[in-house]
């Protein structure tokens, strides 16, 4: 920020000039953009490197039980040993696949329905109540109705998954067409927009970054779901693994399990990020903060 100075032209004057002064990050904002960059990379990485350090000394010197919780680099070398031995590479592949089919299938309808019930009012009175009921329930609850549909195999996993992330994204883009401010609808009346224009030029790319951070949302808790669902109901996958693992009092595999878990929740994670950050330029962006 500039520092503000306040300088008297005159001692007699009863006229104050507020000077601005350019800030550093102002004089030279290239400069400012790559020590803010070094910054946001260097605690991004720095505190899960230390967290690391810290779990390595603590097994290390035995400030914890290495048997119930192995240190990373153990936890490195079971992986790369389950990964040289062909068993780890199945269990991500039917993993992702199972997330990716029922994130796409719930992101799709819960944009669909989100923006129906959130243009058209006797829909969404018709439909809110019903779903608000639903969307209380426990996902994990709904699995054996979805065994009794679907039967056994993927589909009760997929159906799960597509279910859980329907809700995150049917109430927020729902919110976000509603709270499309009203000065927009009445402009686009101005000229003369009829239903289709006002849907295409104004709601939908209002509504649409909100949306996105919906589905990011949804992208995260979709590996949450299918860890819970491959333990209830499966006989593979990254759940099954790390809870067959404990059960067996590997826990190094287990900690594989873990972490590659959460590893596929970030890159799923950013990929929803970039595609949206790509689809909607014309809003801001958490990177676009530069005072934060």
């Amino acid at each position: 920020m500039g520092e503000i100075e306040m300088s008297q032209i005159s001692e007699s004057s009863t006229d104050r000039v507020l000077v601005r002064l350019p800030g550093r990050a102002e004089i030279n904002s290239a400069g400012a953009i790559r020590r803010r960059r070094g910054i946001d990379a260097t605690l991004a990485i720095g505190f899960p490197v230390l967290l690391l350090a810290l779990w390595q000394l603590s097994s290390t010197v035995g400030w914890i039980d290495s048997r119930l919780y192995p240190a990373p680099t153990d936890i490195i070398r079971d992986g790369w040993e389950l990964i040289k031995d062909g068993t780890l590479w199945p269990d991500i592949k039917i993993t992702t696949m199972r997330v990716f089919y029922g994130f796409v299938i719930g992101a799709f309808v819960g944009v669909v329905v989100g923006l129906v019930m959130g243009s058209i009012r006797w829909i969404r009175k018709m439909l809110e109540s019903t779903l608000d009921a639903l969307y209380v329930v426990p996902k994990l609850a709904l699995l054996p109705i979805l065994l009794n549909i679907f039967g056994l195999g993927e589909g009760p996993k997929i159906a799960l998954v597509a279910t859980t992330v329907f809700f995150f994204v049917w109430i927020s883009t729902m919110s976000a067409v509603i709270s499309v401010p009203e000065g927009y609808r009445e402009a686009a009346q101005c000229f003369g927009a009829n239903r289709w224009d006002m849907f295409r030029h104004v709601l939908m790319p209002a509504s649409l970054p909100q949306i996105f951070v919906a589905m990011r949302v949804g992208a995260g808790i979709a590996f949450l779901v299918i860890v819970a669902a491959e333990f209830i109901v499966g006989t593979d996958g990254l759940g099954y693994l790390i809870f067959n693992s404990r059960a067996l009092f590997l826990n190094g595999h287990m900690f594989v399990g873990i972490v590659v878990v959460a590893i596929g929740g970030v890159i799923f994670t950013e990929i929803v990020r970039f595609i949206g950050r790509r689809l909607t330029k014309w809003a801001p962006h958490d990177g676009a903060a530069t005072n934060a």
